[in-house]
Protein backbone atom coordinates (compact mmCIF):
# COMPACT_ATOMS: atom_id res chain seq x y z
CA UNK A 1 0.00 0.00 0.00
CA UNK A 2 1.32 3.46 -0.87
CA UNK A 3 0.03 7.04 -0.81
CA UNK A 4 0.53 9.38 -3.75
CA UNK A 5 -0.35 13.00 -4.38
CA UNK A 6 -2.29 13.16 -7.62
CA UNK A 7 -0.57 14.92 -10.48
CA UNK A 8 -3.58 16.80 -11.86
CA UNK A 9 -1.96 16.85 -15.33
CA UNK A 10 -1.76 13.03 -15.36
CA UNK A 11 -4.93 11.71 -16.99
CA UNK A 12 -4.59 8.23 -15.50
CA UNK A 13 -4.25 9.47 -11.93
CA UNK A 14 -7.12 11.94 -12.36
CA UNK A 15 -9.27 9.15 -13.78
CA UNK A 16 -8.44 6.91 -10.80
CA UNK A 17 -9.48 9.68 -8.44
CA UNK A 18 -12.74 10.39 -10.26
CA UNK A 19 -13.75 6.78 -10.93
CA UNK A 20 -13.21 5.36 -7.44
CA UNK A 21 -16.74 6.23 -6.16
CA UNK A 22 -18.36 4.38 -9.05
CA UNK A 23 -16.69 1.18 -7.85
CA UNK A 24 -17.40 1.80 -4.16
CA UNK A 25 -21.10 2.54 -4.70
CA UNK A 26 -21.83 0.11 -7.49
CA UNK A 27 -24.25 -1.86 -5.27
CA UNK A 28 -25.65 1.10 -3.32
CA UNK A 29 -28.82 2.38 -5.03
CA UNK A 30 -29.03 5.57 -2.94
CA UNK A 31 -25.78 7.07 -4.27
CA UNK A 32 -26.08 9.83 -6.86
CA UNK A 33 -23.02 10.61 -9.02
CA UNK A 34 -22.04 14.23 -9.55
CA UNK A 35 -22.19 15.82 -12.95
CA UNK A 36 -19.07 14.41 -14.59
CA UNK A 37 -17.93 17.74 -15.99
CA UNK A 38 -18.23 19.48 -12.62
CA UNK A 39 -16.28 16.71 -10.84
CA UNK A 40 -13.44 16.83 -13.38
CA UNK A 41 -13.31 20.62 -13.27
CA UNK A 42 -12.37 20.58 -9.59
CA UNK A 43 -9.04 18.99 -10.53
CA UNK A 44 -8.38 21.37 -13.42
CA UNK A 45 -6.02 24.04 -12.14
CA UNK A 46 -6.24 26.04 -15.36
CA UNK A 47 -10.02 26.28 -15.63
CA UNK A 48 -11.51 25.99 -12.14
CA UNK A 49 -12.07 29.50 -10.68
CA UNK A 50 -11.08 28.35 -7.18
CA UNK A 51 -7.40 28.18 -8.16
CA UNK A 52 -7.31 31.88 -8.93
CA UNK A 53 -7.17 32.59 -5.19
CA UNK A 54 -6.51 29.29 -3.36
CA UNK A 55 -4.98 25.82 -3.60
CA UNK A 56 -5.74 22.16 -2.97
CA UNK A 57 -4.08 18.75 -3.10
CA UNK A 58 -5.53 15.36 -3.95
CA UNK A 59 -4.28 12.07 -2.53
CA UNK A 60 -4.80 8.43 -3.44
CA UNK A 61 -3.91 5.30 -1.51
CA UNK A 62 -3.03 2.48 -3.91
CA UNK A 63 -2.71 -1.25 -3.29
CA UNK A 64 0.05 -3.52 -4.61
CA UNK A 65 -1.71 -3.70 -8.00
CA UNK A 66 -1.97 0.12 -8.17
CA UNK A 67 -5.72 -0.06 -7.67
CA UNK A 68 -7.16 2.84 -5.66
CA UNK A 69 -8.27 1.97 -2.14
CA UNK A 70 -9.21 5.51 -1.14
CA UNK A 71 -8.97 9.20 -1.95
CA UNK A 72 -9.15 12.60 -0.26
CA UNK A 73 -8.87 16.28 -1.18
CA UNK A 74 -7.39 18.82 1.22
CA UNK A 75 -8.11 22.49 0.61
CA UNK A 76 -6.40 25.74 1.56
CA UNK A 77 -9.15 28.28 0.90
CA UNK A 78 -7.48 31.65 1.32
CA UNK A 79 -10.75 33.56 0.98
CA UNK A 80 -12.29 31.54 3.82
CA UNK A 81 -9.28 32.15 6.05
CA UNK A 82 -9.11 35.86 5.26
CA UNK A 83 -12.84 36.28 5.92
CA UNK A 84 -12.82 34.36 9.21
CA UNK A 85 -9.30 35.34 10.35
CA UNK A 86 -8.27 31.69 10.60
CA UNK A 87 -5.66 29.24 9.31
CA UNK A 88 -7.97 26.34 8.57
CA UNK A 89 -7.75 23.53 6.03
CA UNK A 90 -10.80 21.71 4.71
CA UNK A 91 -11.01 18.06 3.70
CA UNK A 92 -13.41 16.93 1.02
CA UNK A 93 -14.11 14.12 -1.47
CA UNK A 94 -13.10 11.47 1.06
CA UNK A 95 -13.93 7.99 -0.23
CA UNK A 96 -12.43 4.71 0.93
CA UNK A 97 -12.84 0.95 0.90
CA UNK A 98 -13.61 -0.51 4.32
CA UNK A 99 -9.88 -0.45 5.03
CA UNK A 100 -8.87 1.39 8.23
CA UNK A 101 -5.15 1.59 7.39
CA UNK A 102 -5.87 3.16 3.99
CA UNK A 103 -8.21 5.71 5.57
CA UNK A 104 -5.61 6.67 8.18
CA UNK A 105 -2.96 7.04 5.48
CA UNK A 106 -5.22 9.45 3.59
CA UNK A 107 -5.80 11.63 6.62
CA UNK A 108 -2.11 11.55 7.53
CA UNK A 109 -1.27 12.85 4.05
CA UNK A 110 -3.94 15.56 4.29
CA UNK A 111 -2.72 16.67 7.74
CA UNK A 112 0.91 16.81 6.59
CA UNK A 113 0.05 18.89 3.51
CA UNK A 114 -1.99 21.34 5.59
CA UNK A 115 0.74 21.70 8.25
CA UNK A 116 3.25 22.33 5.49
CA UNK A 117 1.23 25.37 4.48
CA UNK A 118 1.13 26.76 8.01
CA UNK A 119 -2.48 25.77 8.68
CA UNK A 120 -3.35 24.87 12.27
CA UNK A 121 -6.83 23.29 12.02
CA UNK A 122 -8.74 21.07 9.64
CA UNK A 123 -12.50 20.69 9.24
CA UNK A 124 -14.89 19.06 6.86
CA UNK A 125 -16.15 17.56 4.76
CA UNK A 126 -16.39 21.01 3.18
CA UNK A 127 -16.25 21.81 -0.52
CA UNK A 128 -14.27 24.22 -2.64
CA UNK A 129 -17.42 26.25 -3.12
CA UNK A 130 -20.02 27.53 -0.63
CA UNK A 131 -22.65 26.40 -3.12
CA UNK A 132 -22.19 22.67 -2.38
CA UNK A 133 -23.46 20.54 0.48
CA UNK A 134 -21.25 19.73 3.44
CA UNK A 135 -20.72 17.20 6.17
CA UNK A 136 -20.54 13.43 6.53
CA UNK A 137 -23.82 11.52 6.41
CA UNK A 138 -24.48 9.99 9.85
CA UNK A 139 -28.26 9.48 9.65
CA UNK A 140 -30.59 8.62 6.78
CA UNK A 141 -28.57 6.06 4.84
CA UNK A 142 -31.72 4.52 3.36
CA UNK A 143 -32.60 7.74 1.53
CA UNK A 144 -31.27 9.23 -1.67
CA UNK A 145 -29.53 12.58 -1.14
CA UNK A 146 -30.72 15.83 -2.61
CA UNK A 147 -28.78 17.23 -5.57
CA UNK A 148 -25.16 18.13 -4.67
CA UNK A 149 -25.54 16.78 -1.11
CA UNK A 150 -23.02 14.10 -0.03
CA UNK A 151 -23.79 10.43 0.50
CA UNK A 152 -21.44 7.92 2.16
CA UNK A 153 -21.46 4.53 3.91
CA UNK A 154 -21.93 4.42 7.71
CA UNK A 155 -18.36 3.26 8.38
CA UNK A 156 -16.85 6.55 7.19
CA UNK A 157 -17.66 8.14 10.55
CA UNK A 158 -15.47 5.55 12.30
CA UNK A 159 -12.55 6.39 10.01
CA UNK A 160 -12.92 10.14 10.49
CA UNK A 161 -13.12 9.83 14.27
CA UNK A 162 -10.18 7.39 14.36
CA UNK A 163 -8.12 10.11 12.66
CA UNK A 164 -8.79 12.36 15.66
CA UNK A 165 -11.57 14.52 14.24
CA UNK A 166 -14.50 15.46 16.48
CA UNK A 167 -18.01 16.44 15.43
CA UNK A 168 -18.98 20.05 16.07
CA UNK A 169 -22.06 20.80 13.94
CA UNK A 170 -24.91 18.81 12.43
CA UNK A 171 -26.66 19.79 9.21
CA UNK A 172 -30.27 18.56 9.20
CA UNK A 173 -32.30 17.84 6.06
CA UNK A 174 -36.04 17.41 6.32
CA UNK A 175 -38.74 15.63 4.37
CA UNK A 176 -41.94 17.48 3.64
CA UNK A 177 -45.06 15.78 2.30
CA UNK A 178 -46.03 18.48 -0.13
CA UNK A 179 -49.74 17.72 0.02
CA UNK A 180 -50.13 16.86 3.70
CA UNK A 181 -48.38 19.82 5.33
CA UNK A 182 -50.60 22.57 6.70
CA UNK A 183 -48.85 25.85 7.31
CA UNK A 184 -50.47 27.47 10.39
CA UNK A 185 -52.89 30.16 9.30
CA UNK A 186 -51.62 32.48 12.04
CA UNK A 187 -48.11 32.31 10.54
CA UNK A 188 -49.42 33.12 7.09
CA UNK A 189 -51.28 36.09 8.54
CA UNK A 190 -48.14 37.08 10.44
CA UNK A 191 -46.08 36.95 7.25
CA UNK A 192 -48.64 39.15 5.51
CA UNK A 193 -48.51 41.65 8.41
CA UNK A 194 -44.70 41.75 8.22
CA UNK A 195 -44.95 42.36 4.50
CA UNK A 196 -47.29 45.32 5.01
CA UNK A 197 -45.46 46.78 8.03
CA UNK A 198 -42.09 46.96 6.34
CA UNK A 199 -43.22 47.43 2.76
CA UNK A 200 -41.89 44.06 1.63
CA UNK A 201 -43.17 42.40 -1.51
CA UNK A 202 -42.51 39.05 -3.15
CA UNK A 203 -41.43 38.78 -6.77
CA UNK A 204 -42.43 35.52 -8.45
CA UNK A 205 -41.64 34.10 -11.88
CA UNK A 206 -43.39 31.95 -14.43
CA UNK A 207 -40.75 31.40 -17.13
CA UNK A 208 -36.97 31.36 -17.48
CA UNK A 209 -37.21 34.51 -19.58
CA UNK A 210 -38.94 36.24 -16.66
CA UNK A 211 -36.19 35.05 -14.31
CA UNK A 212 -33.12 35.71 -16.46
CA UNK A 213 -32.76 39.50 -15.85
CA UNK A 214 -32.93 38.94 -12.09
CA UNK A 215 -30.26 36.27 -11.77
CA UNK A 216 -27.26 38.66 -11.72
CA UNK A 217 -28.72 40.33 -8.62
CA UNK A 218 -28.33 37.11 -6.62
CA UNK A 219 -24.58 37.73 -6.23
CA UNK A 220 -24.86 40.76 -3.95
CA UNK A 221 -27.99 39.42 -2.24
CA UNK A 222 -26.30 36.10 -1.45
CA UNK A 223 -23.28 37.84 0.03
CA UNK A 224 -25.38 40.33 2.01
CA UNK A 225 -27.45 37.52 3.49
CA UNK A 226 -24.29 35.85 4.86
CA UNK A 227 -23.60 38.65 7.31
CA UNK A 228 -23.26 37.22 10.81
CA UNK A 229 -23.38 33.56 9.69
CA UNK A 230 -20.34 31.45 10.56
CA UNK A 231 -18.62 29.14 8.11
CA UNK A 232 -19.79 30.86 4.96
CA UNK A 233 -17.73 32.96 2.58
CA UNK A 234 -18.90 35.63 0.14
CA UNK A 235 -18.92 34.24 -3.38
CA UNK A 236 -16.73 35.67 -6.13
CA UNK A 237 -17.89 36.90 -9.52
CA UNK A 238 -16.87 33.57 -11.05
CA UNK A 239 -18.80 31.59 -8.42
CA UNK A 240 -21.79 33.85 -8.93
CA UNK A 241 -21.66 33.04 -12.64
CA UNK A 242 -21.71 29.31 -11.84
CA UNK A 243 -24.68 29.82 -9.48
CA UNK A 244 -26.50 31.83 -12.13
CA UNK A 245 -25.98 29.13 -14.75
CA UNK A 246 -27.16 26.48 -12.28
CA UNK A 247 -30.32 28.42 -11.52
CA UNK A 248 -31.15 28.97 -15.17
CA UNK A 249 -30.37 25.36 -16.11
CA UNK A 250 -31.90 23.41 -13.22
CA UNK A 251 -34.47 25.66 -11.58
CA UNK A 252 -38.21 25.68 -11.96
CA UNK A 253 -38.85 29.45 -12.18
CA UNK A 254 -42.04 29.09 -10.13
CA UNK A 255 -39.86 27.90 -7.21
CA UNK A 256 -37.63 31.00 -7.22
CA UNK A 257 -38.79 33.92 -5.05
CA UNK A 258 -37.25 37.31 -4.26
CA UNK A 259 -38.32 39.37 -1.25
CA UNK A 260 -38.12 43.04 -2.16
CA UNK A 261 -37.98 46.34 -0.33
CA UNK A 262 -38.95 48.68 -3.12
CA UNK A 263 -36.50 47.93 -5.94
CA UNK A 264 -33.98 46.31 -3.58
CA UNK A 265 -33.86 42.51 -3.13
CA UNK A 266 -33.51 41.69 0.59
CA UNK A 267 -34.25 37.94 0.63
CA UNK A 268 -34.56 34.90 -1.59
CA UNK A 269 -35.84 31.31 -1.79
CA UNK A 270 -34.39 28.82 -4.25
CA UNK A 271 -36.09 25.57 -5.19
CA UNK A 272 -34.99 22.96 -7.74
CA UNK A 273 -36.68 19.97 -9.32
CA UNK A 274 -34.73 16.91 -8.17
CA UNK A 275 -32.88 15.34 -11.14
CA UNK A 276 -31.05 12.71 -9.07
CA UNK A 277 -32.77 9.80 -10.82
CA UNK A 278 -31.49 11.03 -14.19
CA UNK A 279 -27.94 11.44 -12.86
CA UNK A 280 -28.06 7.84 -11.63
CA UNK A 281 -29.19 6.60 -15.03
CA UNK A 282 -26.62 8.62 -16.99
CA UNK A 283 -23.77 8.16 -14.44
CA UNK A 284 -23.50 11.94 -14.34
CA UNK A 285 -22.62 12.33 -18.01
CA UNK A 286 -24.35 14.94 -20.13
CA UNK A 287 -23.06 13.61 -23.45
CA UNK A 288 -23.96 12.16 -25.78
CA UNK A 289 -27.56 11.71 -24.56
CA UNK A 290 -27.51 12.43 -20.84
CA UNK A 291 -28.72 16.00 -21.26
CA UNK A 292 -31.96 14.75 -22.84
CA UNK A 293 -32.61 12.42 -19.90
CA UNK A 294 -31.97 15.28 -17.45
CA UNK A 295 -34.33 17.63 -19.31
CA UNK A 296 -37.00 14.93 -19.20
CA UNK A 297 -36.45 14.44 -15.46
CA UNK A 298 -36.81 18.19 -14.88
CA UNK A 299 -40.33 17.94 -16.28
CA UNK A 300 -41.49 14.70 -14.69
CA UNK A 301 -39.90 14.50 -11.22
CA UNK A 302 -42.28 14.72 -8.27
CA UNK A 303 -39.52 15.80 -5.88
CA UNK A 304 -38.17 19.27 -5.24
CA UNK A 305 -35.11 20.38 -3.30
CA UNK A 306 -35.54 23.55 -1.25
CA UNK A 307 -31.87 24.40 -1.16
CA UNK A 308 -31.15 28.04 -0.55
CA UNK A 309 -32.95 30.68 1.46
CA UNK A 310 -31.63 33.82 3.03
CA UNK A 311 -32.52 37.29 4.17
CA UNK A 312 -30.27 40.22 4.95
CA UNK A 313 -29.51 40.83 8.61
CA UNK A 314 -31.57 44.02 8.73
CA UNK A 315 -34.82 42.04 8.40
CA UNK A 316 -34.03 38.85 10.36
CA UNK A 317 -35.42 40.14 13.63
CA UNK A 318 -38.41 41.85 12.08
CA UNK A 319 -40.37 38.85 10.84
CA UNK A 320 -38.51 38.47 7.56
CA UNK A 321 -37.78 34.82 8.38
CA UNK A 322 -41.52 34.16 8.78
CA UNK A 323 -42.04 35.65 5.34
CA UNK A 324 -39.38 33.30 3.95
CA UNK A 325 -41.10 30.30 5.56
CA UNK A 326 -44.43 31.33 4.10
CA UNK A 327 -42.91 31.54 0.63
CA UNK A 328 -41.21 28.15 1.01
CA UNK A 329 -44.60 26.69 1.94
CA UNK A 330 -46.34 28.35 -0.98
CA UNK A 331 -43.64 27.07 -3.34
CA UNK A 332 -44.66 23.54 -2.40
CA UNK A 333 -48.40 23.88 -1.81
CA UNK A 334 -49.22 25.98 -4.86
CA UNK A 335 -47.67 23.58 -7.37
CA UNK A 336 -49.80 20.45 -7.92
CA UNK A 337 -46.97 18.68 -9.74
CA UNK A 338 -44.75 18.16 -6.68
CA UNK A 339 -45.55 15.54 -4.06
CA UNK A 340 -42.33 15.48 -2.04
CA UNK A 341 -39.88 18.13 -0.86
CA UNK A 342 -36.40 17.95 0.64
CA UNK A 343 -35.55 20.94 2.85
CA UNK A 344 -31.78 20.84 2.64
CA UNK A 345 -29.19 21.24 5.41
CA UNK A 346 -30.28 23.51 8.24
CA UNK A 347 -27.44 23.84 10.74
CA UNK A 348 -27.88 22.78 14.37
CA UNK A 349 -26.45 26.21 15.22
CA UNK A 350 -29.70 27.61 13.84
CA UNK A 351 -31.79 25.71 16.40
CA UNK A 352 -34.60 28.28 16.30
CA UNK A 353 -35.12 27.71 12.58
CA UNK A 354 -34.97 23.95 13.10
CA UNK A 355 -37.73 24.15 15.73
CA UNK A 356 -39.90 26.38 13.58
CA UNK A 357 -39.52 24.13 10.55
CA UNK A 358 -40.22 21.00 12.60
CA UNK A 359 -43.45 22.60 13.81
CA UNK A 360 -44.56 22.78 10.17
CA UNK A 361 -44.48 19.00 9.88
CA UNK A 362 -40.97 18.59 8.50
CA UNK A 363 -39.37 15.24 9.40
CA UNK A 364 -35.62 15.68 9.87
CA UNK A 365 -34.69 12.34 8.35
CA UNK A 366 -31.11 12.98 7.22
CA UNK A 367 -28.17 14.39 9.15
CA UNK A 368 -24.68 15.37 8.02
CA UNK A 369 -21.98 16.01 10.61
CA UNK A 370 -19.11 18.44 10.36
CA UNK A 371 -15.82 17.38 11.98
CA UNK A 372 -12.69 19.26 13.06
CA UNK A 373 -9.36 18.82 14.82
CA UNK A 374 -6.31 20.89 15.64
CA UNK A 375 -3.16 20.27 13.62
Amino acid sequence: MRTIEVDTTDKRQVSQFLQLPFRLYRNIPQWVPPLAGDAALQLNRKKYPFYKHSDAAFFLVLDERDEALGRIAVIDNSRYNEYHKERTAHFYLFECENHPAAAQALFDAAFAWARGRGLDKILGPKSFSPLDGMGLLVKGFDHRPALNIPYNPPYYADFVEAAGLVGFDDEMSGYLDAKAVQFPERLLRGADLVSKRYGLTVTRFKTRNDLRPWVPRIHKLYNDSLAGTYGNVPITDDEAKVLSEQILWFADPTLIKFIMKGDRPVGFCLGYPDISAALQRTRGRLFPFGWADILLELRRTRWINLNGAGIIEEYRGKGGTALLFAELYRSVADNPRYLHADLVQISSVNDKMQREVKDLGVDFYKMHRMYQRAL
